[in-house]
């Protein structure tokens, strides 16, 4: 590519999405030039590494620029020199706005960060756009995409997306784009029911990955010990957790769990682990970088996740990449990640009991643990190393940049 491609999403950097930082990198190290933007900057419990800190500093962010009325008012002007492209743009930000008052209030708000976003790119010379997660930021992305003419892409996640497709327009959002990428068979197939069947071409598949070498096995003893890492918000499923082991703590005394993450359930979720008698038995961690999160699956039995929605979670990837057997629910595109008995175990999402009998099982078992640890890495290195990813990524960004052929929606990996 010629110029530079721009990274947008919601909040950039943040600790609870580090698979989009190491995209960066990755396609950084396949000689792309990658800038960032985030809609918001992120607050300092998300900049728990160097690494986050770095990217924070050198990330524009648009909705702090959109609040200096000269600085609007400047942009604005700038892209009326194409009043064509600009009146477009609103047209389209009137026509997908959802019902509504306080929503089409919203509209307006995207459409100035769009102002701003567009703006910032024909500055840079920014050859294309591409965003992550489906929702405000990518109706930025496309709107800036009308006002400045650079085309934009974005990978669709789920599956929050999925719950009100209508309302964040996903079907305009799939038409405009030169392409999706979607990290998961069951994430594309969602997106074929909000798009028509002429652009199903369109939607590849491109999975979040993560660099197997980062997390090296490494010998495990000590008491039994389970490990979760995820925001603690109710999708995640926590309580079902918390269940579980109200039911293993009275079998396994010495049983210990470290829950790594935080948000707006914690609270709550601390009261529910002394109204259950496990106080001395959960250890609630809080965010951990990149590396404290390595580090941690290196004295940990299993990792558990038991969330009642989510895409393909890079948790997974990180467990089983450090040869820890996984436990999970039967959702989405897990099963797509987690061979249920052969990498790991897969249960009813909401089912305490059988959470429980499947936590048991692994902890009482060694040998099973060790099977499952190496059939995990083998399948997260064969299918979801970020540099593979990030070169089946590079060959979409580069393909349309020059006019070349479509690559198939499960790219090869580029020689």
């Amino acid at each position: 590519m010629t110029g530079p491609l721009l990274y947008l999403t919601g909040e950039y950097p943040r600790v609870t999405d580090t698979f989009i930082q190491r995209e960066v990198a990755a396609l950084r190290a396949q000689g792309i030039t990658i800038m960032t933007a985030s809609i918001r900057r992120t607050g300092p419990e998300h900049l728990v590494g160097e690494e986050q800190i770095a990217e924070a500093a050198q990330t524009f962010h648009v909705l702090e620029a959109a609040k200096h009325p000269l600085r609007l008012a400047a942009a604005k002007l700038r892209l009326l020199r194409h009043p064509g492209r600009f009146f477009r743009a609103f047209a389209l930000a009137w026509r997908t706005a959802p019902g509504g008052l306080r929503n089409w209030l919203w509209q307006m708000f995207y459409f100035a960060e769009a102002i701003m976003l567009a703006d910032h790119m024909q500055r840079h010379g920014v050859r294309h756009l591409h965003n992550h997660i489906a929702k405000a930021s990518c109706t930025v992305a496309m709107l800036a995409s009308e006002l400045s003419g650079i085309p934009y892409s974005f990978t669709l996640h789920g599956p929050d997306i999925f719950f009100a497709p209508d309302h964040w327009r996903l079907d305009e959002k799939i038409a405009r784009a030169r392409f999706v990428a979607c990290i998961s068979e069951f994430c594309r197939a969602q997106a074929m029911i909000f798009s028509d069947r002429a652009l199903w071409d369109k939607l590849h598949i491109v999975h979040c990955g993560i660099d197997p070498a980062r997390y090296d096995p490494a010998p495990r003893q000590g008491p039994p010990h389970l490990t979760f890492v995820g925001r603690l918000a109710a999708v995640k499923g926590v309580p079902v957790l918390l269940e579980a082991l109200s039911f293993l703590k009275g079998e396994l005394p010495r049983l210990r769990v470290t829950l790594i993450g935080d948000g707006p359930e914690r609270a709550r979720l601390e009261q529910d682990a002394a109204d259950l008698g496990l106080r001395d038995v959960v250890d609630f961690a809080g965010y951990r970088s990149q590396s404290e999160v390595a580090r941690a699956l290196k004295v940990t039995d299993a990792l558990v996740l038991p969330s009642f929605a989510e895409g393909v979670p890079v948790v997974l990837m990180e467990a089983m990449a450090a040869e820890v057997p996984v436990v999970a629910t039967r959702i989405a595109g897990i099963p797509e990640l987690v061979e249920d008995g052969v990498s790991g175990r897969l249960v009813p999402p909401g089912d305490a009991e059988a959470l429980g009998a499947a936590l048991r099982s692994l902890l009482d078992d060694a040998d099973l643990r060790a099977r499952m640890g190496a059939a995990g890495r083998q399948k997260v290195t064969d299918d979801f190393d970020i540099r593979t990813e990030a070169r089946r990524l590079s060959q979409l960004f580069r393909g349309h940049a020059n006019g070349a052929p479509t690559p198939p929606i499960r790219a090869k990996e580029a020689p």
